[in-house]
């Protein structure tokens, strides 16, 4: 186990290390921020004095290797709008993003375990082929069609829900479905599968003949061998879960770290930016590894690959 967390860690520096180089770089690209931040008026002197206090007047390499030093200090800079740190910044803004795609995965996985157990019980049936449609369907639709018209029909049109904002419960709704109709309909499908394989196993057959119940056969001893490769799936789905806030958080005015990267993107604070790519990408990397856990957990071979 140990070996194998070894591994995946030393394997994340390289990509780690591209991500950093890649957003700042990528970031200078937006334009100079002394034309955001400094008036019409100003003068070259006061564009020198700007750019010198905030570093860049420095040519874009050593600007490049005052960040990376910064960085192995734990120092992310400060905000050019805000003037306060750029990690307290990100800080502030990620449980947000944490809590919608917690919640947003907790219902899918869920959801899906219950459906997806459902239809694989009796293939084929009227529950199987429903199941199927809708799950197909729900794994098709994009994000940012399915907030648009969550927006249309139940904010603009009926009034039901509110179009932005975190308080009450029904401020919740709209952002959650947005981001759960896609990995809800995978899901069911992986579940549906791996439980259609798992009850035509022998021990199934065997737990059966011994009359065990069947809830307990589904439940126990199916989903049981069957959780592996829906595991795998989810939390590929959640890392994808934290790069599509993005776009919901920004239709929704979700106060997240999806909603911070856009802010920062549109007014050159390169500084916040940075540190918001850089935690986002320590988070996924992070479930990736959790993932690989979980897996060697459920799954005795994985372990065993691992070791060798």
């Amino acid at each position: 186990m140990f070996t194998m967390l070894r591994r995946r860690a030393v394997s994340s520096v390289i990509p780690l290390l591209v991500v950093v180089l890649g957003v700042f770089f990528l970031a200078r690209l937006t334009g100079d921020p002394a034309n955001l931040y400094l008036p019409l008026s100003a003068t070259p002197e006061m564009r020198a004095e700007f750019s010198a206090r905030n570093g860049f007047d420095q040519p874009l390499v050593n600007q490049f290797g005052d960040y990376l030093v910064q960085v192995a200090h734990l120092d992310f800079g400060e905000s050019l709008r805000t003037a306060q740190s750029a990690s307290g910044a990100v800080l502030q803004a990620f449980p947000a993003t944490l809590q919608l795609a917690g919640w947003t995965m907790l219902l899918a996985i869920v959801g899906a375990v219950v459906i997806g157990s459902l239809a694989a019980y009796r293939p084929n049936s009227a529950t199987d082929r429903i199941a199927s449609f809708l799950s197909s369907t729900a794994a098709s639709v994009p994000d940012f069609w399915f907030a648009i018209m969550g927006v249309l029909v139940f904010a603009v049109t009926l009034g039901w829900l509110p179009t932005s904002g975190t308080s009450g419960a029904a401020a919740w709704v709209l952002p959650v479905a947005t981001l759960l109709i896609r990995p809800f309909g995978v899901l069911v499908q992986v579940v549906r599968g791996a439980m259609v394989s798992a009850l035509s196993a022998p021990y199934v057959k065997v737990a059966r003949s011994k009359g065990a119940n069947e809830v307990r056969v589904v439940f126990g001893h199916a989903l049981r061998n069957a959780a592996a490769p829906a595991l795998t799936v989810a939390g590929d789905l959640a890392v994808g879960l934290v790069n599509g806030a993005v776009v919901v958080e920004t239709i929704f005015g979700w106060p997240g770290i999806g909603k911070l990267m856009i802010d920062s993107v549109l007014q050159r604070d390169f500084a916040v930016l940075q540190a918001a790519v850089l935690l986002t990408a320590l988070v996924i990397f992070a479930l990736n590894i959790l993932v690989d856990i979980c897996h060697a957990v459920l799954d005795p071979r994985v372990r065993q690959r691992a070791a060798a």
